[in-house]
This record gives C-alpha cells, structure tokens and sequence, in this order.
C-alpha cells in the first residue's frame, strides 16, 4: 500500500481563535502576544473616546508592502492614517504575505519605520500559522527554506520547532550536492550549522527530512529548488535517495510522492512584490511557478497524470482571510475595551496593493460570521494604474489615505483625516 502525503488541513491552522495554540507552541516568544515597548520612544496607550463619538462597527486590514511601506521607506500619509485611527480608536490590523522575521521583530521594525506604536497581536505574517504545526514535528528534521541568512531559522525555532535544517547546512556538509552554489560559500558560511556526526551518514542517505516550509522568499533559487525536488523523489524523505515507486503507473500520481516524501508547505502564491526597484519582483509564488516547471519536466506533469502535492498559504486563501477575521474580532475586544454596548463587526476594508492577493481575497472571502469585507486597491505598489486589474475592487485609490478616508466615508464617519 502506497504511503501518501498527509496534509494537515489549512482551516484547522488558521482556526485557532486569540491563536492560544500558537501561544502554547510559541510560549514567550508569541508572535501574536503585544509589545509593551516597540522601540525607544514608543508607548503605546488607547485614547479615550469623545462621548458624542460612536463606537465604529467595521475596521481595516491593510497590507504592508506597497501600502504602508515600499521596501524600507514610509509611503507618504501612511504613517497619518494609522495615527488618525488609534486616535479614533478604530481597530485595524496587519495582514501581510511577506515574513522572514518573527514577528516581534517585524513589527518593531515597521514601528520604527513608520513611527507609529504597533503590537505584533495587530500583525499577521503568512508563515504566522507554521507555528500551529510545530507539535506534529516535534521529533522530527524540518527543511526551513528561505529569507535572509539564518533569520528564518530562528523564526521557526521560537514557533518550536526543535530540529530545523536549512539548504546552507546541507551544503556545508555535502559541498558537492550543488556545485554551482561554491560562489554563494562566503555567505552560506557566515550562519550555516554544521549537522550533527550521527545524522551525515544515514544509512539511507544523509539525513531524513519531516516536512519542508517555505517560510520566506528564496534567495538561491538553484540549491533550494534542487534540495526540494531530491526530497519529493526521495524514499521517505531521505536526502541523497530515489523512490522506486516514481513513475509506477499502477500507483496514484504515477507513484510519485507516494512513498512517504515529506509534504511541501509554501506560505504565499505572490508572484509579484513591491520593492524599492519601480517594477515589481518575483516572489515566492515565482520560485513555486519555477519548481512547478522542473517538476513536470522530471514527471511529466499533467499529460501523464502527475500533480506536485502541496500547500499553500496566505492571501489569497479562505483560510488565511477567516484567521484575519478572528484576529480583528480580538483586535476590537482590545481596542474597544470599556466601551459597553460594542456593536457586531458589519464591515471590514481590506487594503491593498496586489490585485492577485488582496483583492481577490477580500472579494472572494466568504465571512462565517457574516462580516462585509470590501476591497480597496492603492497605486503605491504591484498596482500602478497602468491596465484594469483582473480582479476589480470597490474602488481604485491613489494611497492608503484616500483608501481609509474612502471606508470612513462609507461607514458614515463624521470625523475625517486632516
């Protein structure tokens, strides 16, 4: 009988209410736990609220890149929206496909950048419900792929996971695994861990790999892709093997990934990104096109019957948008603490840069509490106004100011952004 990959079901990691299960796994280092100081200068406090004011019943989501930042710089009057609705105490949170960085540190950083008090309870990163997995794994070798250096290494560590391998340990051990990657040696070098002596020489090739997660970006798109690809056709998630069963036509996938290969995890599908460069990037959702595209080489791919079985996550995904929304409704009970009588969330204004992602995930999410999400597109990013998006949002704006002054408007706001 063929050992299939078993996936644990997306709903069940982002349906995790105040996220207590990622807090059990995360302990001190919860990402979803707020700072009490965010950076020298910052202390945040809730304002009080004027008793002719009304209590909102909506709130926003906003991204981040391409929205309140572009690459490290502040997008002009992002900083005055966000400042606007803390003052009026309007709850909003931070629901990004970028990561790399835990979240503690994300978030300190975009405080920092932006200059306005933030808690990592209000961020949400797309690797944010790995953390959920971390007990399935517990005892088991894990490939982190991605981000800068050893940072999502230590990322995956404080979600606790206990044995985590990268593609810079694997090549430090076996340079010739990836010859090409010698060029990257000064790099690799400067935070790569050596494997232990027991796990070098497995008997069935190096060492045995759980699950692979693609936390962030690739930066070596040659060595990952090619660790990747040996592990889906390894025998049992061994490094340095091959599966007898690839290929079996009498199997289902033609045998492949039926031999109990590690299942393969990606956090977002973005193709695009905003960086500082004036035409966006390739993310993730490339290096995944790209694998995809060795894959069928290799297999066949669809015309013989052959799928590359994964998962993934964030935005566009129902999954990623019902996290949000039990994030948002705790956001409020924080926000709107003391404030008697609080209104049932009707709306939320999800703001974005990536028609692909925000948009279509705000216009297709399907709320199990009945909140109204509406989508709101900005310029400042993967959007520039050049052609009309694939899919269409509420309105088109020119930056995050005129998206948030838009939803006060529909909301009946008496108050405006000055």
């Amino acid at each position: 009988m063929a050992a299939s990959i078993s996936y644990a079901p997306l709903r069940g990691l982002y349906g995790l209410g105040r996220v207590r299960g990622v807090a059990r796994v995360v302990a001190s280092s919860n990402p979803r736990e707020p700072l009490r100081t965010i950076s020298r200068g910052f202390q945040h406090s809730a304002p009080q609220r004027s008793t002719s004011q009304a209590v909102p019943d909506f709130a926003f989501a906003f991204d981040i890149d391409g929205v309140l930042v572009r690459s490290s710089d502040p997008i002009p009057r992002a900083r005055e929206a966000l400042l606007f609705l803390q003052r009026s105490r309007i709850p909003f949170i931070l629901l990004t496909n970028g990561g790399g960085k835990h979240e503690t540190e994300r978030i300190t950083e975009l405080s920092s950048k932006l200059r306005v008090p933030l808690s990592a309870r209000q961020l949400i990163q797309s690797h944010t419900p790995f953390a959920a997995l971390a007990p399935q794994y517990h005892d088991r070798h894990v490939l982190v792929v991605g981000g800068d250096h050893g940072s999502c290494r230590s990322v995956a560590h404080a979600y606790g996971f206990q044995h985590v391998v990268t593609p810079a340990d694997i090549l430090g051990t076996t340079p010739h695994i990836w010859p090409s990657s010698a060029v990257f040696s000064a790099y690799y070098s400067s935070f790569a861990q050596p494997l232990r002596n027991d796990l070098q020489k497995h008997k069935r090739g190096l060492l045995q790999i759980g699950a692979i997660f693609v936390f962030a970006d690739p930066r070596d798109w040659a060595l990952d892709l090619h660790l990747i690809l040996d592990l889906l056709l390894s025998h049992q998630g061994h490094l340095g093997t091959r599966s007898p069963r690839n290929g079996d036509a009498s199997l289902p996938n033609r045998g492949y990934q039926q031999d109990g290969q590690p299942p393969l995890y990606f956090s977002n599908p973005d193709l695009w990104w905003a960086a500082r460069y004036h035409l966006p990037r390739l993310g993730q959702g490339g290096f995944r096109e790209a694998l995809e595209g060795v894959w069928r080489a290799v297999t066949g791919g669809e015309k013989e019957g052959v799928e590359l079985k994964k998962e993934v996550l964030g935005k566009p995904g129902q999954a990623m948008f019902e996290y949000a929304e039990r994030a948002l409704g705790e956001e409020r009970e924080e926000v709107l603490k003391g404030e008697g009588d609080v209104p049932k969330l009707r709306k939320v204004y999800v703001i974005g840069d990536n028609p692909e992602s925000d948009i279509r995930g705000g216009n297709m999410f399907e709320s199990p509490v009945g909140t109204e999400w509406e989508s709101v597109l900005v310029r400042t990013g993967v959007f520039d106004g050049g052609k009309e998006p694939a899919w269409k949002p509420k309105t088109i704006v020119k930056d995050v100011w005129e998206a948030v002054q838009w939803g006060l408007d529909r909301s009946g706001w008496k108050e405006r952004l000055e």
